[in-house]
């Protein structure tokens, strides 16, 4: 920053203290702007009479059935959202009063989401986003690959040569963390590629170049939303016990439905080790109810009310410990905090179910599978690609 034109600068130069020039308001590319900008963006809807999530602070809502309108923030990027457009278009008006903005109509693009809609469905991808990605790695004339990652593949923090740039794998796996946005089929071997991102080798490299291959493959694939979709929330969870070989810690993986839409999915490493599976299994069940809890009071904010979710798990054993508050010798060291399942289901906000274990889709967020098994699960999570000729 420089001194405003006009200001004495003899005063500077006589001065025997250092001064300094204090603002008054805030100013474009201080770190400080985007805080206050979205202070008084929030101020101004609210005086408004929306009501500011409490669940998500950036997301303002307002009215019932038709007036509803749902206003989501982020940075300087706004959505607005409601059935009436006449709604729509008296919020707009009233921004327009306060703030200069820039109507950009139809929403199809969002901090590099690309959105098509009809009156049945919206489809989500990030088509321009992974050809960038391609494009940078030089990958756009490879021969693609059906599966992200081949099922035998096992990976080892050091299995090969060290990389002599780490910095090109960890910018790589940076970006492709964000394609998970509305790429649940990649989510476990990204899961598994972003564990080695402080010491890469040439090996992890390798599975990231055929990672990039079956983005060749699926370049244009997201998920299908369905208006026809009913309001209530069932899950699929499990966790597969000891799969880190240098670790030993399990990996927690779901994928949750709001109707028939997949709205929510994780593979994530457990924090420690388990010492049987059923532990393991239980911790994914916390992990879980967690999330549905803040799923569900999210939705109250669109005015829907979920009175219970329905889990469906495969593993009889940590059902009877979260359903039976009982003592068992196998679970007496796991933290307090792992029982909040067990208060869930107490309550009735959670419903456990056993599901055969071929029947259970969230395989494909805990470990990787053949093509066979990978594709079928895949074709049930609503992951689609409406790019391709029918």
């Amino acid at each position: 920053m420089k001194i405003p034109q006009g200001y004495p600068h003899h005063i500077l130069l006589t001065s025997c203290a250092p001064l300094v020039c204090k603002l008054h308001k805030s100013i474009y590319g201080l770190k400080q702007a985007s805080r206050s900008w979205f202070n008084k963006f929030s101020t101004t809807l609210t005086s408004q009479g929306f009501n500011q999530s409490k669940y998500d602070h950036t997301l303002f809502t307002q009215g019932t059935n038709s007036t509803f309108i749902a206003i989501l923030v982020y940075v300087d990027d706004i959505v607005i959202a409601s059935p009436n457009l006449a709604t729509i278009t008296s919020v707009k008006d009233m921004l327009h009063q306060y703030f200069k903005l820039k109507d950009l109509g139809d929403l199809k693009f969002f901090l590099s989401l690309e959105l098509s809609k009809s009156k049945s469905r919206i489809f989500m991808c990030q088509r321009h986003y992974t050809f960038s990605i391609l494009e940078d790695c030089g990958m756009l004339a490879c021969k693609p690959s059906i599966v992200p990652m081949e099922a035998s593949l096992k990976l080892h923090a050091e299995s090969s040569v060290k990389l002599s740039d780490p910095g090109v794998y960890r910018r790589l796996i940076g970006r492709l963390l964000y394609l998970t946005i509305s790429r649940p089929d990649i989510s476990y071997t990204i899961h598994k590629l972003s564990q080695f991102v402080s010491d890469p080798h040439s090996g992890h490299m390798d599975a990231a170049h055929m990672l990039l291959r079956y983005l060749k493959h699926t370049t244009s694939q997201g998920i299908l939303f369905k208006a026809n979709s009913d309001t209530k929330i069932h899950v699929y969870v499990d966790a597969d016990w000891g799969s880190y070989v240098d670790s030993r810690r399990s990996t927690t993986g779901y994928c949750v439905f709001f109707g028939n839409s997949l709205v929510s999915w994780k593979a994530k490493r457990q924090n420690t080790v388990s010492k049987s599976s059923v532990e393991a299994e239980y911790r994914s069940l916390a992990s879980i109810s967690t999330e549905l809890t803040w799923l569900r009071n999210l939705l109250i904010d669109f005015n829907i009310h979920i009175p219970y979710a329905t889990i469906y798990y495969d593993n009889q054993a940590a059902i009877y410990i979260a359903s039976n508050p009982t003592y068992h010798e196998r679970t007496k060291h796991l933290e307090i905090d792992l029982h909040y399942v067990r208060e869930q289901v107490d309550k009735g906000a959670l419903k456990l179910i056993r599901v055969r274990k071929h029947h259970q889709l969230v395989d494909i967020f805990t470990k990787s599978l053949p093509r066979t098994v990978f594709l079928n699960i895949l074709s049930k999570l609503g992951v689609e690609n409406i790019f391709l000729p029918s």
